[in-house]
């Protein structure tokens, strides 16, 4: 190594470090004092450099948290109700309506319960098994919390008593026409089956905006094509839906449901079951909508 390559080197690190200090600066200083102590008190185990057995970390994700609260508070304009029905610790199953072509619904669940619960909890959604492999996704979800939806995952969380955030709609109900929207498509089965298994309550949380954030048609011939789930098209630039429409967002939390059985039971047993969270959500929908005035207030 020639000494003037070790100066360029050594440089180029200097300025790398200096820019992610000003960086680190700017964000500590817009989320405050109420971010650190809200993080602070999740209920997360954490090794000695402060990553926990997933890879999150409270550090990584201020830089999430910065984004998400101007989402949640500011272009949203989120309102919360019954976020007092949340338990404040143990394990939990958060399981909602999944709409809007893209998770922006997620974000604004997680970013309620660690905002506006008290305490906060830390809800780990369980992403679809291609969403990894998306460039920079994998490091990225798994610094911020989130979780590829296995269950093993799933149960390993559970049994530290933290809490998870299931779609049981999939695919189907993010990529469903919009002319269905506010219809809950057919449930799986796997969230029941882990929460019998691991004697976990569920919350049922239904969301309201997100049918109308992103109204697009599913190119699905060239979707197949991809490799990909759905390729949603909407009606104005970029034609993609990254930027979605400033609808207000409405979310409900329900009381948690508590459910007793054999997870291994055949699936119509099971069945009965999901319909019940089912039914739950769906009619929380029902009110939720009666009582909006406007999509965008």
């Amino acid at each position: 190594m020639t000494p003037l390559f070790a100066l360029d080197r050594l440089a180029a690190v200097s300025a790398g470090q200096w820019l992610k200090s000003r960086v680190s600066s700017f964000v500590d200083k817009r989320l405050g004092p109420e971010f650190e102590a809200r993080s602070k008190a999740l209920a997360v185990r954490q090794n000695e450099y402060g990553y926990d057995a997933f890879g999150f970390s409270r550090h990584s994700l201020r830089y999430a948290a910065l984004l998400a609260r101007w989402l949640y508070r500011d272009y949203f304009r989120t309102e919360t109700h019954g976020i007092e029905n949340v338990p404040g610790s143990g394990r939990l199953l958060f399981v909602s309506n999944h709409s809007g072509q893209l998770p922006y619904d997620g974000l604004v669940i997680g970013t309620a319960l660690f905002l506006e619960a008290d305490p906060p909890r830390m809800a780990r959604s369980m992403v679809e098994r291609f969403v990894p492999t998306l460039p920079f996704a994998s490091y990225l979800l798994s610094r911020f919390g989130q979780i590829t939806g296995t269950p093993e995952n799933c149960k390993r969380l559970l049994e530290d008593e933290e809490a998870i955030l299931v779609f049981p709609e999939g695919a189907r109900g993010i990529s469903k026409p919009f002319s269905k929207r506010y219809q809950l498509q057919d449930f799986g089965l796997g969230f029941m089956r882990l929460a019998l298994e691991t004697n976990t309550p569920i919350v049922p949380v239904a969301v309201i905006g997100a049918e109308e954030q992103a109204p697009a048609v599913n190119v699905k011939p060239l979707a197949r094509v991809l490799g990909l789930p759905s390729l949603p098209v909407v009606p104005y630039p970029p034609f993609i839906p990254v930027v979605p429409l400033p609808v207000r967002y409405r979310l409900y939390f329900g009381e948690p449901l508590y459910f007793e059985g054999d997870p291994d039971d055949d699936d119509e047993v099971l069945e009965e079951k999901v319909r019940a969270v089912r039914n739950r959500i769906q009619s929380m929908l029902h009110l939720g909508l009666r009582a909006r005035k406007h999509v965008f207030w």
